[in-house]
């Protein structure tokens, strides 16, 4: 049996929302949208993609899984998604961190990481 990661899927209170925040921070666009979700890649046919669930209860604790970004330059990219309303958090993760950890407008965490040259880096 073959199997492939579809899309990766977020609880949200404002689908529509986070949808213009990630799709700004990606350069990805809305696949598909409807009152209860909101989906979002890179294009119709590229996978993964993510799906924005709208719930009722906002965001209480840590997320236990989390995004992580590898841009060419992260300070630049870190002071361009803050421009697109993220903010910087602390997790614990020490002052020697190669990653920035921010959190998207409802607070979900996600990480910019020191380029990469290559998945084996």
């Amino acid at each position: 049996m073959a199997v492939s990661l579809y899309q990766i899927a977020i609880d949200v209170h404002d689908a529509k929302r986070q949808a213009e925040f990630w799709t700004r921070v990606l350069d990805w666009k809305v696949l598909y949208e409807d009152d209860e979700e909101v989906v979002i890649g890179a294009g119709e046919h590229a996978l993964p993609g993510i799906v924005l669930l709208t719930v009722p209860e906002s965001k209480t604790v840590k997320n236990r899984l989390h995004l992580d970004l590898t841009p060419d330059d992260r300070d630049a990219e870190v002071e361009r998604i803050i421009g697109l309303g993220a903010r910087r958090i602390d997790v614990g993760q020490g002052e020697d961190a190669t990653w920035v950890v921010l959190a998207d407008p409802e607070g979900n965490e996600f990480c910019v990481l020191r380029p990469k040259r290559s998945l084996t880096d």
